[in-house]
């Protein structure tokens, strides 16, 4: 039976091929399937026109300077802000494939200051859940399609992945922030992740917040 609360803002972080896409599938088929009214959505959007530069400069096939691709990325999620407040505010939970940590974890691995990189995306509709799919290079690079884009080089996605533990260290007392070891298998780390879901569903929610703006 489908819930009178509003919808939830839900996203999923982590380093390239640690499972992000799998269990943003599977958590949106088992909501639905339990009467939840659900969406989807993946960052970048590489159907707008941000995000058509975006893919191109993901695939090598275009280079930038890394602040203008910074901001880029954030631009591309500011196109969708308003949508994903109105879908939340009308009791749909937005499923998220990468959001602004990503930007910030990327950016500043290519040695852009931390805190520049969060300025962009300072007011963007905050989470109510993050969960932070962990794994070591080591077992991302022997996944398959590893190496296909741009960042997926083993040295790169380590200091990402020291990035995104800053932010779990930064995130600590949020209450949103779910650390989530995807080295297990798809079926158990689903489990965790559904249970702590229906958990966060079962209360009452305010309206989104702003995010990195306390």
């Amino acid at each position: 039976m489908m819930s009178s609360r509003r919808g939830l803002f839900i996203v999923f972080e982590g380093c390239d091929r640690t499972g992000k896409s799998t269990q943003v599938k599977l958590l949106a088929e088992v909501l639905a399937g339990k009467g939840h009214k659900t969406d989807t959505i993946a960052f970048p959007k590489r159907t707008t026109a941000t995000g058509k530069l975006l893919d191109g400069y993901l695939k090598e096939s275009t280079n930038l300077d890394d602040h203008a691709v910074h901001l880029l990325f954030s631009a591309n999620r500011w196109q969708e802000a308003h949508a994903i407040r109105q879908a939340v505010a009308q009791h749909t939970t937005v499923i998220c494939d990468r959001y602004a940590y990503s930007g910030v974890a990327f950016s500043a691995a290519k040695s852009l200051d931390f805190t520049w990189c969060q300025q962009p995306d300072k007011g963007l509709p905050e989470p109510d859940l993050v969960f932070y799919m962990s794994a070591s290079p080591e077992v991302l690079n022997a996944r398959d399609g590893f190496g296909a884009e741009r960042y997926e080089k083993v040295e790169y996605q380590a200091k990402v992945r020291t990035n995104y533990e800053r932010f779990a260290a930064l995130e600590s007392d949020s209450g949103r922030w779910v650390n989530v070891d995807s080295a297990r298998s798809i079926d158990d780390v689903h489990r965790d992740i559904l249970s702590v879901v229906l958990d966060a569903m079962s209360r009452e929610h305010g309206e989104l917040g702003k995010l990195w703006s306390k």
